[in-house]
């Protein structure tokens, strides 16, 4: 399929598989996948170590702590929406590394070799524009996907008993059930940090890897803007809403 269509047809394949998953199912792994990150909860419910924890005990508690931010919101999301994007920013943003995550959605345009061979002032750009695209994820992400979110009721979310760990590395599959025959089927490679933290490398839904996605958006939208990343950005909102 590849070496009939091209790249860039087969990249435009891959964006329309994950935009025909329903809306609430993308905004469930947006979540679990920038959640992932975050340190175990401890059993009075703050952040603790997740040192001494399995992945899967961590994938766990955080599955839990997202579905209870939407339950919680049900009951005024609808009169106050901005406080429930507040409560989702507060979930991620202590510990969410969006600036490392924006940072790789940017691919050639963000690498450390491309960043050493410019002078001064294009450093200061290319440090600026990964400011300003970090939080143009940010807020993008989060809202876009906290609605998904709220249509989550009445699914159910498993785990497979298959999971493979060791003391760095783990593979967990995750089943989600929604009204189709089959679950949603979502892999999970997790490793962990320098600090001990287990936290989430690769994450696969049906056969589609959503981190590649968005670098494959960002570096479609760079082509037509003619390698214009101010352009990339300003822009960003408007071509994520029409990929997705």
């Amino acid at each position: 399929y590849r070496r009939v269509c091209g790249v860039d047809t087969w990249r435009a394949g891959r964006l329309s598989r994950f935009s025909r998953l329903p809306a609430v199912l993308r905004g469930l792994l947006a979540a679990l996948l920038f959640s992932a990150a975050l340190p175990a909860l401890s059993d009075d419910g703050q952040y603790g170590s997740a040192t001494d924890a399995s992945a899967m005990a961590v994938l766990e508690r955080l599955t839990e702590r997202v579905l209870a931010v939407i339950d919680e919101a049900r009951a005024y999301v609808d009169d106050d929406p901005e406080r429930y994007y507040q409560a989702v920013h507060e979930v991620l943003d202590p510990v969410v590394d969006f600036s490392g995550f924006a940072r790789g959605v940017m691919g050639e345009y963000a690498t450390s070799e491309r960043y050493r061979g410019l002078d001064e002032e294009g450093r200061e750009k290319l440090r600026e524009q990964l400011d300003r695209f970090a939080e143009t994820m940010r807020i993008g992400l989060v809202r876009t996907y906290s609605k998904g979110l709220l249509a989550f009721g009445g699914s159910r979310v498993e785990f497979a008993d298959d999971a493979q760990e060791d003391e760095r590395r783990a593979t967990l599959r995750q089943l989600i059930y929604s009204d189709q025959a089959q679950p949603y089927v979502v892999i999970y490679t997790m490793a962990r940090n320098r600090e001990g933290m287990w936290q989430i490398r690769n994450l696969v839904v049906e056969n589609v890897n959503l981190g590649k996605i968005y670098r494959s958006q960002f570096a479609s939208s760079a082509r037509r803007f003619d390698g214009d990343i101010d352009q990339v950005i300003e822009n960003w909102d408007s071509e994520a809403r029409s990929a997705g």
